[in-house]
């Protein structure tokens, strides 16, 4: 009897010991998303509209999930639907609604007289790891901070697919997405589209995941690199020396990868130049001038050798968001290098 009680007594003496360490605790997820959603909110970045309207919280399983979740049937006040509701943070929201406004209509507008009146998604949350593995991380589409965008539809009722049109579309339709492509690059921190790799051979992905920062702001993954006429100057905010590219995870989509995926859209986009446009300066509902498509010829193709790529620094990322390449050794990293 005497050794039972001495037994259990040793067992809950572990049990609490190993509690105490916190190796029995539930994780829990980064700050830095909450912080960055109650900001959202505290700016009045989004209007909550019959559009746009809160959810009850999504705890689990795991850390996935979101305090504040939204439901969001359309942009724009209404203006532009999605085909399906979606569910997401925030600040997604609150980026999409940028990209769609600042992006997305005037290049439409100019590209073909219409404005986007609907955006296919293939998906929002889903509480999964990048590419189904359990030992990676998780997606940002765990947190409702990533959506995937499959097709454009606009007010004459044509519909843009991504699939089709960023390598067998015509000038104006390739021009049209790359350029809206680009346009995201500068408003999310991830963005792959076709030739980023075979799982997005047919969906742009956009998310706002934390890669770190750099001398001129957030470090931002964009995949296959936009044409530099498409992308603003980097505009740097001390005298440090530009950040490294570092071989990230790639955020696959739900959709899965295609059995045979087109080598065309495998390429890098250096074969196609930026199409000049002239963007709308009057409200894109009242432009009278606008209605017609501005069929404008691309240009020739450049004549100049593309820059050699700069090497790739393998690492990753510690829980406050430091980069910390392989070969640098860090006393205060809590996450170990994955390669």
């Amino acid at each position: 009897m005497a050794r039972r009680v001495f037994s259990l007594a040793l067992i809950t003496g572990l049990a609490l010991l190993l509690a105490g360490c916190g190796l029995f605790r539930r994780a829990e997820r980064p700050a830095w998303r909450a912080q960055a959603d109650k900001a959202c909110f505290a700016e009045k970045r989004i209007t909550k509209s019959p559009y746009i309207q809160p959810a009850s919280a999504i705890d689990g399983p795991g850390i996935c999930g979101l305090d504040t979740p939204l439901k969001v049937t359309a942009l724009a006040d209404g203006a532009v639907a999605f085909n399906a509701t979606q569910t997401l943070d925030c600040p997604m929201t609150a980026a999409l609604e940028d990209w769609l406004r600042d992006v997305v209509q005037p290049i439409a507008m100019a590209r073909f007289g219409q404005p986007v009146t609907q955006i296919d998604s293939m998906g929002a949350y889903a509480c999964r790891a990048i590419d189904g593995h359990r030992s990676h991380r998780l997606s940002e589409h765990s947190f409702g901070n990533a959506v995937d965008i499959g097709a454009f539809h606009f007010a004459d009722g044509r519909r843009l697919t991504i699939e089709k049109g960023w390598t067998r579309g015509d000038a104006q339709q390739m021009a049209f997405l790359r350029e809206v492509q680009a346009g995201a690059c500068t408003i999310f921190t991830t963005v792959l589209a076709p030739g980023s790799d075979a799982n997005h051979h047919n969906h742009i992905h956009l998310d706002l995941a934390m890669h770190g920062q750099t001398s001129s702001g957030p470090r931002r993954i964009c995949k296959p690199l936009p044409s530099p006429q498409l992308l603003p100057a980097p505009q740097r905010r001390d005298g440090l020396p530009e950040a490294p590219d570092i071989d990230d995870d790639i955020d696959v989509a739900q959709a899965g990868a295609p059995n045979l995926p087109s080598r065309t859209a495998m390429t890098l986009d250096t074969a196609l130049p930026p199409v000049p446009m002239t963007r709308p300066q009057a409200p894109l509902a009242r432009s009278a001038a606008l209605r017609e498509p501005v069929l404008l010829p691309p240009l020739p193709l450049p004549s100049a050798p593309l820059p050699p790529p700069r090497p790739i620094t393998r690492g990753y990322l510690r829980a406050d968001g430091v980069f910390v390449p392989d070969n640098v050794q860090d006393a205060t990293a809590t996450l170990r290098p994955r390669r």
